[in-house]
């Protein structure tokens, strides 16, 4: 389990208590945290001292979403866990869906949490919200073409052996553009990418993370992975087609 904390002192501990009820001492739980100002690591270090299955990485300042999970991922491929999942520690996702989605990686090789399929839901979000995360993801699904449902979900689980395909020293997106390029590469890559129905829960304590710049980042990433990809497909036709004319003049 690989959860990025910056200043969640208010869920941290409850996070961790339902997480080991939830799954049991066979899961590691892996806390990276950005130099939380709020104690937050303070905390972990407790816990790790109860725990001998808790984790910790404390950075020296705010690096991101991105940089954490990869930072975690390659934690985890050093120590052969053969699976690793992403979770929010904002109780947004609750913790006694992990056992399903690490169920639905022996037929997958990405088990993604999703409020988009049909079981899966929302709660506590406002109108604007909803609408901007469902149009958010069917932008990415019809212009990335893929058949994910919720490639912006945080709440997912990947097989070790799909993580080890991908380069993780190239990933540099942040906040939903890390999820959705993290989807693209490993179904770019033939992966098999599973969604599981769940209930998402606005969080109850703290502050949101979410700002125009991490939405921003995800619509600017779509949008030129997309073009990139149609381009790709396209020049070799095009080149083909120069080659010919070339010839006949």
């Amino acid at each position: 389990m690989i959860v990025p904390t910056y200043n969640e002192s208010d869920n941290i501990v409850e996070l961790t208590e339902r997480l080991f009820a939830a799954a049991g001492d066979s899961v590691d739980l892996m806390i990276v945290d950005d130099n939380s100002e709020d104690g937050t690591a303070e905390l972990v270090k407790v816990l790790k001292a109860k725990r001998r299955n808790v984790h910790l990485i404390e950075r020296t300042s705010k690096l991101g979403l991105g940089t954490a999970y990869v930072a975690g991922f390659a934690w985890g491929l050093k120590r052969d866990y053969w699976a690793m999942v992403e979770m929010d520690a904002d109780l947004s996702h609750d913790p006694a869906y992990v056992p399903r989605l690490l169920a639905a990686l022996d037929d997958a090789d990405v088990a993604i949490g999703s409020r988009y399929v049909p079981g899966g839901s929302v709660q506590n979000w406002g109108r604007f919200r909803r609408m901007l995360s469902r149009y958010a993801n069917t932008y990415a699904r019809l212009w990335l073409r893929h058949s994910v449902s919720d490639s912006t979900a945080g709440f997912r689980a990947f097989r070790a052996t799909s993580l080890r395909g991908v380069d993780l020293d190239t990933l540099h997106s942040e906040g939903y553009a890390f999820q959705i390029e993290m989807i693209r590469r490993i179904d770019s890559a033939g992966g098999r990418i599973t969604e599981v129905p769940i209930t998402f829960v606005e969080r109850a304590h703290g502050k949101s993370k979410m700002t125009m710049g991490i939405i921003a980042e995800a619509l600017v990433y779509v949008t030129i992975s997309g073009g990139k990809d149609r381009l790709a497909r396209v020049s070799p036709y095009l080149f083909s087609r120069g080659k010919r004319r070339s010839r006949r003049g």
